[in-house]
């Protein structure tokens, strides 16, 4: 999507061979915090969760993004990986949320979910991706739809380098091909991205977030949780069904990364190998971040 734009990668590791180790939550809030610290101005979250809410570190870690004018897509989850509606981070206000779509252009059941927090739809099954060795091989799933977006979110930050955030992710929604039920729905969200609409499109300037902010947000809801008030937040009822049905198997063999038993509530490990721009997981997920190419060469 964008083959200019400079990377960083963030290892998380999600397994319980380190039980003194901090845990997956803690490691995330970091690597946000660490993101924006070096620069990015795009962070693709190829990860996610069985719950939509979060804890308060990560509060910290995306309010520090959104002060600092970084877009953050995320990936909605896999039905056949047991997501059965989009949760953490993906649900967090201001995140730009995507959906995986089937290659005739249709929502995927398997490599794609639902949820009133998603934005927008990108190809998901099949894609290419790289793994470790400098190999490549077959894939599908949301983690591959969402750098995808993020690579369309670096394009649109390139050419137009002063552009806030907050215009950018509108960038890319108004410019969405509508699909499934007419308007913004929980499937396709605003619709299909159209890359060079996105990008070279007339669109009107807006002055906040389509998507919310997270800071309206903690401002709203934390306070309600001090006070002992009830929080609107959704919380799981319990572990989520077995999807109803399983992807088809791939023609290549893709390496595949331990499951763990859950190592913090609901928080599920989501392969990462990318197309295009994101290199491979090395272990279970990872954060990549896209700079813009008017970074200096020493960044």
């Amino acid at each position: 999507m964008a083959p200019r734009a400079e990377l960083l990668s963030i290892s998380v590791h999600l397994g319980s061979s380190d039980p003194d180790g901090p845990s997956p939550e803690d490691q995330i809030a970091e690597a946000v915090t660490w993101a924006v610290d070096h620069g990015a101005d795009v962070i693709n979250m190829s990860l996610g969760s069985t719950r939509q809410d979060w804890p308060e570190s990560w509060d910290r870690a995306f309010l520090h993004a959104e002060q600092n004018d970084v877009v953050v897509v995320a990936a909605a989850g896999n039905r056949a990986s047991g997501t059965l509606t989009a949760g953490a981070p993906a649900t967090i206000p201001g995140v730009l949320t995507v959906a995986g779509l089937n290659p005739d252009g249709t929502a995927s059941w398997d490599s794609s979910t639902e949820g009133i927090s998603i934005g927008v739809a990108a190809p998901a099954d099949p894609l290419v991706g790289a793994v470790p060795g400098g190999g490549w091989t077959e894939w599908a799933g949301t983690s591959g739809a969402a750098p995808l977006v993020a690579g369309l979110a670096a394009l649109i930050r390139s050419e137009y380098p002063e552009m806030p955030a907050h215009q950018v992710i509108h960038r890319i929604l108004a410019t969405a091909e509508d699909a499934g039920v007419p308007g913004e729905d929980p499937v396709y969200g605003h619709g299909i991205i159209d890359a060079a609409a996105a990008v070279t499109a007339d669109v009107g300037a807006v002055d906040r977030n389509p998507m919310d902010t997270l800071a309206d947000w903690i401002r709203v809801h934390r306070r309600a949780e001090s006070s002992g008030a009830p929080t609107p937040t959704a919380t799981p009822s319990g572990e989520p069904a077995e999807p109803t049905s399983a992807p088809d198997p791939l023609s290549t063999e893709l390496p595949q990364a331990a499951v763990p038993a859950d190592p913090a509530p609901g928080l599920q490990p989501a392969l990462v190998i990318g197309t295009g721009l994101v290199v491979a997981g090395l272990a279970a997920t990872a954060v990549v971040l896209y700079l813009r190419q008017r970074r200096s060469p020493e960044r």
